[in-house]
């Protein structure tokens, strides 16, 4: 069952936009939707960068598999979850069938991120500790896989004219659509959100790939994302029109509180980092010493005396040789 597509101007060109891609033929007929392609293309993608740099973070392949196979779906229950909870309508949910999102023709509908990082964070947690994977070295594969993902799933907001912002007050930057102008009004140029958070993910993921290539140490990438999105969603939430939550922007609220609690924890290991650097160049520096003895000349008696006098530490210092002074005066003539 087809559904209308839809008449879009988009920064001054105006198309038609077509939300289902195919439609299967079972029962009255199961639309396959752009949102649902570009989702899958996303997680493939992530899924293909996670395995090619899986043995640079010392992550077995084999290992990882079992962890995404498990994950990934249990994630995506997580992120239905988080919709139904913060979802400001009646969405009335009767069976299992509800909940998780499939009607007649619409297929699985109803999904937040940050449900599906949530989940997919805690039940990846579990299945490295059983699977012996380290899980800092799992959450910085993940961190670039989800950038990934997230910026090319963001064009299924596009594809189903959705997620759109407030008016921009322009006569040619934003978007309008039957979905934009029933919300605010014919003609109106709407915030293309899906589009700023597309590009804002599309930047992290390159300064996160850039940052693994230096990794100092365990979990960067992963405290880096948390950051990098959280405050990006902080600001793009706010242009939004239709934000999850029933009392406040409960993703702009989580965005700021992630980004807060990231960046703590990054400084903090930075300036461990710093201390270590410091201490080991002073054990460096000082971690050799040398004793070496310097020899007085008594005038009464004309013998040498031995004093230690002075400890030396260094690298390249040779132990100087001591050298004896006689008062015997002899040459020879020719």
């Amino acid at each position: 069952m087809l559904t209308a597509a839809y008449n879009v101007t988009f920064m001054g060109l105006k198309f038609k936009l077509d939300p289902v891609a195919f439609t299967i033929p079972i029962g009255k007929g199961w639309d396959i939707y752009w949102y649902g392609i570009l989702i899958a293309l996303g997680f493939l993608l992530a899924i293909i960068y996670g395995f090619s740099r899986a043995k640079k973070y010392d992550v077995d392949p084999d290992r990882l598999t079992d962890i995404v196979l498990v994950t990934t779906p249990l994630a995506i229950l997580c992120a239905r979850l988080y919709y139904i909870i913060f979802y400001k309508g009646d969405l009335r949910i009767k069976t299992v069938w509800d909940f998780i999102g499939i009607g007649s023709t619409s297929g699985v509908a109803g999904l937040a991120i940050y449900g599906g990082v949530i989940g997919a964070a805690v039940i990846g947690l579990i299945m490295c500790k059983l699977r012996k994977v380290n899980v800092l070295d799992a959450f910085d594969l993940a961190a670039c896989g989800f950038l990934i993902a997230q910026s090319i799933g963001r064009w299924g907001n596009f594809f189903n004219q959705e997620a759109f912002g407030t008016a921009t007050g322009s006569s040619w930057f934003g978007m309008t659509s039957e979905p934009i102008a029933q919300e605010l009004g014919y003609g109106v140029l709407a915030h293309p959100c899906f589009l700023y958070e597309s590009l804002w993910c599309l930047l992290g993921f390159i300064l996160l790939h850039v940052i693994g290539n230096h990794r100092e140490f365990k979990g960067q990438l992963a405290l880096t994302y948390g950051v990098w999105y959280g405050f990006g969603r902080m600001i793009i939430e706010g242009f939004r029109t239709d934000s999850l939550g029933h009392f406040l922007r409960v993703s702009q609220w989580l965005s700021a509180a992630l980004m807060i609690a990231c960046a703590t924890v990054l400084v903090i290991m930075f300036r461990r980092l710093r201390q270590a650097k410091v201490d080991a160049t002073y054990t460096d520096m000082f971690s050799e010493v040398q004793t070496f003895t310097v020899t007085t000349i008594s005038n009464d008696n004309n013998e040498t005396d031995g004093e230690e006098v002075a400890n030396y530490r260094s690298e390249e210092t040779e132990e100087p040789e001591i050298i004896e002074e006689t008062n015997e005066q002899g040459t020879e003539n020719d």
